[in-house]
């Protein structure tokens, strides 16, 4: 067997084992091993962004910038009240859209009022208290929850974690490919890397049975990260 044919047949293999997304893999005219390194981290969620929302209806511009206001300023209220932070709190800006109606006689579009929106968005470090704090947002003005997200606070350090996994995982591939074909590696050609969606958002598991307890259903939430590195490595 030629050195060319062996390059190919050892390309193939490992193709099989983790297929390499590159175009410019054929023009390649030397030795070599492409390997896909992949890796994994899932890890109980200690964080929780929630998002709420306002959205109120009045007959006159004025009116429904106050009813917003003042259901976003008693939320941040009872907010700080439970020990959440300011920090972790943001209220965005309001948004005001007149309301029409369209009349089938005059075939226009009559002013009726206005609707104001505005979200408040809310960064919990204590999910025991997740469950009170969505009671609370819903207790007066709040009437609309958009999303929760859940996270792990050491997010940075996990993806860190990730990344040198998925290399690792990349090196280990190319050597048992090299050894089983009786070659040695001869050093990295190329890296690609894409910056990976560092936190795949999670959402809660309520907890099956009537005797569920709602608050420590929001505690089981589970967060994955993982990386991902392609590498083409020489062989001698």
């Amino acid at each position: 067997m030629t050195k060319f044919s062996l390059s190919a047949l050892i390309a193939a293999t490992a193709m099989t084992v983790a297929p390499f997304a590159s175009s410019y893999a054929a023009d390649l005219n030397f030795p070599h091993i492409e390997t896909i390194g992949t890796s994994q981290i899932s890890i109980a969620a200690d964080v929780a962004m929630i998002n709420v929302e306002v959205v109120v209806q009045e007959d006159s511009a004025s009116a429904a910038k106050a009813s917003s206001d003042k259901a976003v300023a008693e939320f941040i209220k009872r907010l700080k009240a439970q020990g959440v932070a300011a920090k972790d709190i943001q209220s965005a800006n309001i948004r005001l859209n007149p309301r029409h109606l369209y009349d089938p006689e005059t075939r226009i579009n009559k002013e009726i009022g206005y609707q104001a929106r505005r979200q408040v968005t809310v960064t919990v470090t204590e999910l025991n208290k997740l469950n009170q704090i969505l009671d609370s947002a819903l207790a007066n003005g709040i009437n609309k929850i958009n999303h929760i997200n859940f996270k792990a606070s050491q997010e940075q350090e996990l993806i860190a974690k990730a990344r040198a996994q998925a290399i690792q995982d990349a090196k280990q591939k190319a050597q048992a490919l090299a050894s089983g074909f009786d070659k040695e590696l001869d050093g990295v050609w190329q890296i690609r890397y894409y910056e990976q969606r560092p936190v795949q958002p999670a959402m809660y598991r309520m907890k099956a049975g009537m005797e569920a307890d709602v608050a420590e259903s929001y505690q089981q939430a589970q967060t994955t990260i993982s990386d991902r590195v392609e590498v083409i490595y020489r062989l001698k």
